[in-house]
Parts: structure tokens; C-alpha cells; sequence
């Protein structure tokens, strides 16, 4: 399974659920091949900077049909610069969706930590938006699936402003999503697990149980707010946030020979 979601990411191609035809894949063993795979992106020189979580949203779990939040890995080739376009060369059926990004200024480590604790490890909060791609078709998988592909990850992107926490109220802090200047979601910090503080103390204590803690330095993006939408190409993205800033996604040319030249 790691090996096949690795080539499934690097030839752009989707596939069918694994647990289509594995009914007893559990997530432990999605968290394996998860790991395993974030090895493989190490050892061929991407550098770890930090975790993300997928599915903290009631919106975004009742669109997938999967009511688990958990948690997977970021490193330095995901990260998008500001400016530039989705690389919609590199991906197969990408999505967008706006997070509150949270940059560690304390180690936190699990088990037992709450919101309390999680927010006081925290240095600064940021606008995000982060580029989810699936390598299972029409994005259909059950928890374990989406656990090994390590939550869909495919690029993000942080905004200019950071804010210390004890400046914002994150469970009233607003996000609107526009798609050629047109609202299409709307969403506040509390679609984040109730406030995001919670998503990130549980991705500290789900992380423990496998031996890992988030270290001083990383980012956390903590889930997507809204639903995700659909990154096209040629589209202008917005997301706006209340006090975090706003964050611009160019959509990307349109790639013609995606079938002929993959990468």
C-alpha cells in the first residue's frame, strides 16, 4: 500500500479504496504506512516542519462520510509559496480549503495535553489554505484509506500575518472563501472541533500514542473550515479571514497533456 500511493502520487493517477477489497484494514495500519512513507519522503531529502489534521470540521465529515478527525505529516515540498500558481501539473484533482494555521513556539507532547495547555505552546496563529489532493478516486475512501495517504496532503499555503493568540478569539475567528470574486462558503473557527486549540491538543495526544510529539518551530494547519472546493484551473481564490489577513490562490494553467507528460 505505501509503495502504490507513492507511485499513485508521482504518476498522478487515482485508484479505487483499499478497503474496497482489505475490509479489516484498521487504522493503526493506515498510520504505519503512513509513517513509512513519511520516511521515504526524508530519506529523499523533504524535511519535516510540521502536522496537519484532516476531517476537524462537521462539514467536511459529513460531505466524506467519515466521522474521525486524525492527523498527518508536512514537510518543506508541500509547502507553496505565496504567489505562486496550484501546480496543477503535479496533481490530480486538487481542492482548496481555508485552515488556521498555528506556528509551535513550545515542544508539546501527549498524552493528557487540553486546549489550555496546547494554546499556551503556541507562538503565533496564521491564515491558511491548504491543497488536498486524494489518490483515491472521486476523493472515496473509508478512515484507514485516507490515514495511509496521509490526509490527502498535497500543498498549503501561509498567510503574511501573524497574531499572537492571546490577540484573537479563534472560535469567533471568520473565514469567507471566494471563487471569482463569488462567496461560495463561509465558516468560523468553532467548525474546528469547537475551537482549534482542541484540534491541535488532540493531534498532540494522538501523535504520543505512536511515539511523536510536535516540536518547537513546526506548523500545525488545523483543519479545513469550510467544505473543500474544487481547485480549478484559470480560477482566482480567495480566502479572507477577520483578523489573520487574506490568502490568493492563482488556479493554474490548465495541463492539456496531463495523459502524455504525467509529471
Amino acid at each position: 500500500m505505501a509503495a502504490e500511493l507513492m507511485a499513485c502520487e508521482a504518476e498522478r493517477r487515482d485508484r479505487e479504496p483499499f478497503t474496497d477489497e482489505w475490509l479489516d484494514l484498521d487504522l493503526a495500519t493506515g498510520y504505519a504506512i503512513q509513517d513509512h512513507n513519511l520516511r521515504r519522503r526524508l530519506d529523499r531529502g523533504e524535511r519535516l516542519v510540521g502536522v496537519k489534521l484532516g476531517l476537524t470540521s462537521r462539514a467536511k465529515q459529513q460531505r466524506m462520510g467519515v466521522y474521525t478527525p486524525f492527523v498527518a505529516w508536512l514537510t518543506d515540498a508541500m509547502a507553496l509559496p505565496a504567489g505562486d500558481p496550484i501546480p496543477q501539473h503535479k496533481l490530480i484533482h486538487p481542492r482548496v480549503e481555508p485552515e488556521i494555521v498555528f506556528v509551535m513556539g513550545e515542544r508539546l507532547a501527549g498524552p493528557g495535553v487540553t486546549a489550555a495547555r496546547a494554546m499556551a505552546a503556541v507562538e503565533t496563529v496564521r491564515a491558511g489554505v491548504e491543497i488536498i489532493d486524494s489518490r483515491y478516486r472521486n476523493f472515496r475512501f473509508a478512515a484507514p484509506d485516507v490515514v495511509a495517504d496521509n490526509a490527502s496532503s498535497a500543498a498549503f499555503v501561509t498567510g503574511p500575518i501573524g497574531l499572537p493568540p492571546s490577540e484573537l478569539d479563534l472560535s469567533l475567528e471568520a473565514t469567507v472563501i471566494e471563487v471569482n470574486g463569488e462567496v461560495v462558503d463561509t465558516a468560523t473557527g468553532a467548525a474546528v472541533q469547537g475551537h482549534p486549540g482542541e484540534a491541535l491538543a488532540l493531534a498532540a495526544n494522538d501523535l504520543a500514542t505512536r511515539g511523536h510529539a510536535i516540536e518547537a518551530g513546526q506548523i500545525v494547519l488545523t483543519g479545513g473550515m469550510t467544505d473543500a472546493v474544487s481547485a480549478l484551473p484559470e480560477a482566482s481564490i480567495a480566502c479572507h479571514f477577520t483578523n489573520l489577513g487574506s490568502v490568493f490562490l492563482n488556479g493554474g494553467k490548465r495541463d492539456s497533456d496531463r495523459r502524455d507528460n504525467p509529471s
